[in-house]
């Protein structure tokens, strides 16, 4: 026998339009869209009706797993509280960010990211997640070992989205040494000549490693069908790369010029929602609201704070004329679902999976009700 259940007097989020109505929802799927209240089933009293969102990109597991500098935490404890701020936040599927390759700024041994990819297959199975959880493989490129704690992750059909990063001094994200001084000295509390060093060895074994592990990562992920990502690009040579590598996400670029082409490429250009909420970068590259008023700004990321990315939606919508609601929540449902293959989510419609989320907002921060994965409320 079918399970039904019917959501209405609601503000339903379509991908072009809010349509006040009626949702039914029968095994899991969303069977039917209608204008209007009908009298039977949960009121909505006006609530939106929103697809459950879509996180590509989250380091939060690893600060859950790792919370102080050298403490570990228990995997599957770490897991389970960082799925239940997740669905608090409205995120339904999630790609949990697992970073490879060991350097000087901490890491992981190699071994240690497998070992949380097993916890989280094991979590899957005994039931204990609310949102899906994926992989996303957050590749250091310029680290001698990268290739090595790829190596463990080469048959896991649980990833399915690899970014390739390099985070040395005057490359990407750090093109000018001021937020690197910022960033890396203040942090580790180099004196002058400490930092100096530090610096040498980080440009000469980017000059060392990145290329060659740059492109056989990518070959590595295009034999295998996964979604590869660039990151922080800077200029076009860097964007041209990537159109090379059959990149269709660029994360967080850091000069106008490249989000510009990227977007033009067809890349679908992702920077963080906590950017759009505090107005600015927090490393002091560009800001993606102003990505938004160009109309180059594709899809949002929680990066470090999960409740941003029904957060930031809003705050667009609230303060850009050129971004309605309906395309704000885009960049966090129906646009990254499409960047990655998900043609199952991310969107209200008729067949698709019943990922919703209830959402009270009339101004202000907005309030997450209730939130549903595959019609079975979640939170």
């Amino acid at each position: 026998m079918s399970k039904e259940q019917v959501l209405t007097n609601a503000r339903i989020v379509l991908e072009d339009s809010i349509l006040d109505g009626s949702v039914l929802i029968r095994d899991g799927k969303i069977a039917d869209i209608s204008e209007g209240t009908v009298a039977s089933g949960e009121d909505f009293e006006g609530d939106y009706l929103i697809p459950g969102l879509i996180e590509l990109h989250t380091d939060h597991l690893e600060a859950h797993y790792s919370p102080r500098p050298g403490v570990r935490w228990l995997k599957i404890a770490a897991i389970q509280a960082h799925d239940a701020q997740v669905v608090t936040s409205g995120i339904t599927t999630v790609f949990d960010c697992l970073r490879l390759g060991s350097d000087e700024d901490g890491g992981f041994q190699k071994g240690e990211m497998r070992s949380m990819a097993d916890a989280l297959a094991q979590a899957k199975e005994e039931g204990r997640l609310r949102a899906d959880h994926l992989i996303h493989l957050r590749c250091e490129v310029s680290t001698s070992d990268v290739l090595e704690h790829y190596e463990d992750f080469q048959n896991d059909p649980q990833v399915k989205l690899v970014s390739l990063m390099d985070h040395a001094p005057g490359q990407r994200q750090f093109q000018t040494m001021d937020q690197y001084t910022l960033y890396y000295k203040a942090k580790r509390g180099f004196s002058d000549e400490e930092f100096a060093r530090f610096v040498e060895r980080q440009q000469a074994l980017s000059a060392k490693y990145a290329g060659p592990h740059r492109t056989a990562l990518a070959e590595a992920c295009a034999a295998r069908g996964i979604t590869i990502a660039s990151h922080d690009d800077a200029t076009i040579d860097h964007v041209e790369e990537s159109i090379g590598f059959g990149i269709k996400l660029a994360e967080f670029p850091t000069s106008f010029e490249a989000a510009e082409a990227s977007h033009r490429a067809g890349l679908s250009v992702l920077m963080g929602a906590p950017n759009i909420v505090r107005g600015k970068s927090h490393s002091g590259n560009i800001a993606a609201r102003d990505l938004a008023e160009r109309g180059v700004l594709d899809v949002l990321s929680s990066d470090y704070v999960p409740f941003s990315l029904i957060h930031a939606p809003f705050v667009l919508s609230d303060e850009l004329d050129a971004v309605d609601l309906p395309k704000a929540i885009a960049m966090v449902t129906s646009t990254p679902a499409r960047t990655v293959g998900l043609d199952d989510r991310g969107r209200i419609g008729v067949g698709l999976r019943a990922d919703i989320a209830r959402v009270h907002r009339k101004e202000g921060i907005p309030v997450v009700r209730s939130v549903w994965r595959e019609g079975r409320r979640v939170a």
